[in-house]
């Protein structure tokens, strides 16, 4: 056994145990509206957050349910901790009941967890109402089960639930709880802002006082009711807490708990407090991303730190000065987290925006003032018509490189050249309804014709487009639309307003952006399918030069390829503009082999 006043020992990779970093997604931020772990997920969600680098990883309740149950045992067999100790969490025993007899307890003890945070009232009310028990009582639960574990060999962290509530009731008796705690062997006595209504100054004054009161060592659990768990949390720091508890992207019930990323972040680089091993800083947006998809959630765009628009500039104005300095209008190196900065292309745009995001993609522009002034130009004029770049990189790279091209004395190239498509929706007596589409097109000289059915007329036409494609360009097997938004713009026409349809194309590797606008969703859907694969495939094959070296060299490249790239949306090609007939033409279909209606 243990000896009671020695800590459990810590893996060789933790960082000092002066400053706790605490996690409680798989708990607390698990209460969220909308997520439900499986074993798996949680066992997957502790190897991010241990490799992140955290001290310490609440893994669930123990006994309370079979999944939390397995998961313990799981994690004992299949991970090998070099950062975190994992957390089990439960309640001081029950009233009226010896520790020694308590289940819940015993369980928290089967589980094996170095470490265990029990929950305790600190609120009069609470003790009173919701345990019906007596303050004596109270006290003497927490004692008792503090004291017993640690006789067991645990470290224990005590959560004073509804702290700051009740100490505004009872100033005293919520002091109390924490002296009794720690004088029971409780290492850390964690104040709780459960129902999340506290303000920063309110969060400084009280922990400040019960530290001076009680010579606890503190900590703070914050929830985001009043969106200041950040805030609240940090306050709490500076007024001496040395534990912090937060959740993975503030997970968790209501609106959330405090956000591990932006509160560890603020340490590392504002407070200039190490709190995660020597390089896991870097891995910050990573990390939120890859939970974030375990948890099945979109990531939040805007996210502090970690969020695609977190370091995004749009304004012109911001633009020219971040071209001299990029300090000038960010608070920290996006790299230091893991990011990036972005240049959003929007009608907002000046040259210095052009210039930078060009930059991005990798074309020098520095010194073309007359092809820079084409494309701001042509940004607004294509914004003002309804079309959006800030969210569809991909159809802006392939706008800009048309521009280049037409800069060279050149036509855009294309891969392939649409001559017609059509769409055709048929309702049956059934109720059911059929999807089909037909699209015409030119790819190295041959003339395809190839009709798909869908679940939709766009799948359709997405799945027409790529039969069609994918014998000349087997690339495009590897790409998939994973994700597909459509926007009425603003206007009075009703169903005749134009529509807005950007689509995400991923090609596994990584994931692309593209934009369609038009009268009617089925055409601004062409559009948007028809930049995604362009854009995909000139990522797949086309070696772009240098703007100075563009001309002959990458004449040379497209003829040896024998491949040409779309740089525009432009509209079908009438098919009388083909004068030169393919010595064969082939016809496609991906319809079902069963008896179907063909297209007109």
């Amino acid at each position: 056994m243990t000896d009671a006043h020695e800590p459990s020992p810590r893996p060789a990779g933790a960082v000092s145990d002066d400053f706790h970093v605490f996690d409680t997604t798989l708990r607390d931020g698990a209460q969220r509206e909308g997520i439900n772990l499986t074993v798996a997920d949680k066992l997957t969600i502790a190897r991010h957050l241990d490799e992140f680098g955290v001290g310490f990883i609440e893994g669930g309740w123990p006994g309370a349910n079979p999944r939390d149950t397995e998961f313990f045992q799981r994690a004992r067999e299949e991970i090998d901790f070099r950062h975190a100790q994992l957390v089990a969490f439960g309640a001081t025993r029950k009233a009226g009941v010896r520790v020694e007899d308590d289940p819940q307890v015993a369980a928290l003890l089967e589980s094996q967890a170095p470490v265990i945070t029990l929950v305790a009232k600190s609120h009069l009310g609470h003790v009173e109402l919701a345990l019906r028990t007596t303050p004596e009582e109270n006290l003497a639960m927490v004692r008792d089960t503090v004291a017993y574990l640690r006789d067991r060999g645990r470290r224990v962290f005590l959560d004073c639930e509804h702290f700051f509530d009740g100490y505004a009731l009872d100033a005293a008796y919520a002091k109390q709880v924490v002296r009794t705690a720690s004088e029971a062997g409780a290492d850390v006595v964690v104040l709780c802002d459960t129902n999340g209504g506290m303000l920063p100054a309110q969060v400084t004054a009280v922990v400040r006082t019960v530290l001076a009161d009680t010579g606890a060592r503190l900590g703070i659990h914050a929830q985001d009711d009043t969106g200041c768990a950040v805030a609240n949390t940090l306050a709490a720091v500076d007024a001496g807490a040395t534990h912090v508890q937060c959740t993975a992207n503030g997970y968790g019930e209501r609106v959330g708990n405090s956000n591990l990323f932006p509160v560890v972040a603020a340490l590392e680089l504002k407070y200039g407090r190490q709190v995660l091993p020597d390089g896991k800083l870097a891995e910050t947006t990573r990390i939120s991303h890859a939970i974030a998809e375990v948890v099945n959630l979109t990531p939040s765009t805007h996210q502090p730190y970690v969020g695609v628009s977190a370091f995004a500039h749009k304004a012109g104005l911001h633009a020219s000065a971040i071209k001299i300095d990029p300090d000038l209008y960010q608070h920290i190196d996006p790299a230091l987290v893991g990011n990036t900065m972005r240049m959003l292309v929007s009608d907002m745009a000046g040259r210095a925006s052009i210039e930078l995001k060009g930059k991005e993609l990798g074309i020098d522009l520095s010194g073309d003032r007359e092809l820079v002034g084409r494309v701001v130009e042509r940004v607004k004029e294509r914004e003002l018509a309804g079309y959006t770049y800030e969210a569809a990189d991909a159809s802006f790279e392939l706008l800009l490189r048309a521009e280049l091209q037409r800069a060279e004395g050149g036509r855009p190239r294309s891969y392939f050249t649409v001559e017609s498509w059509r769409a055709i929706v048929e309702d049956r007596p059934d109720g059911t309804h059929a999807n089909e589409a037909t699209v015409k097109l030119w790819a190295k000289g041959e003339r395809i014709v190839a009709t798909a059915e869908g679940n939709g007329p766009v799948n359709a036409l997405d799945r027409a487009l790529r039969v069609g494609l994918e014998r000349i360009y087997p690339q495009l097997a590897h790409m998939e639309l994973v994700d597909y938004k459509v926007r009425i713009l603003e206007g009075a026409l009703g169903t005749g307003s134009i529509t807005r349809v950007l689509v995400s194309t991923s090609d596994g590797r990584g994931e692309w952006s593209t934009v369609g606008v038009a009268e009617n969703v089925i055409a601004a859907s062409w559009q948007a399918l028809d930049d995604a694969y362009a854009y995909g495939l000139l990522r797949a094959a086309v070696i772009w030069c240098a703007r100075q070296a563009c001309g002959a060299a990458l004449t040379a490249e497209m003829s040896k390829r024998s491949l040409t790239l779309s740089l525009t949306m432009t509209p079908p090609v009438s098919s009388a503009a083909f004068q030169v007939r393919p010595q064969s033409e082939r016809r496609i279909s991906a319809l079902p082999s069963k008896p179907t209606r063909s297209a007109p």
